[in-house]
């Protein structure tokens, strides 16, 4: 009776072996990770410009 790490053993050797047949398969996964990533990016670089203008603008005396 096969165990539970053999199946899953069993299912990414034929996912690395469909990959292996058609290596232009990735490519979408590829463009998702790196637009996630950018997106990730640009959020980080946004919040870093809202922390600074707010911070200027609590410092204003009126």
């Amino acid at each position: 009776m096969p165990s539970q790490w053999d199946t899953l053993w069993a299912v990414i050797r034929a996912r690395v072996e469909m990959l292996r047949r058609e290596p232009e398969a990735g490519y979408s996964t590829e463009t998702v990770l790196v637009t996630a990533l950018l997106v990730v990016a640009a959020i980080a670089v946004l919040a870093i410009i809202v922390a600074k203008v707010t911070s200027k603008a609590n410092s204003i005396d009126m």
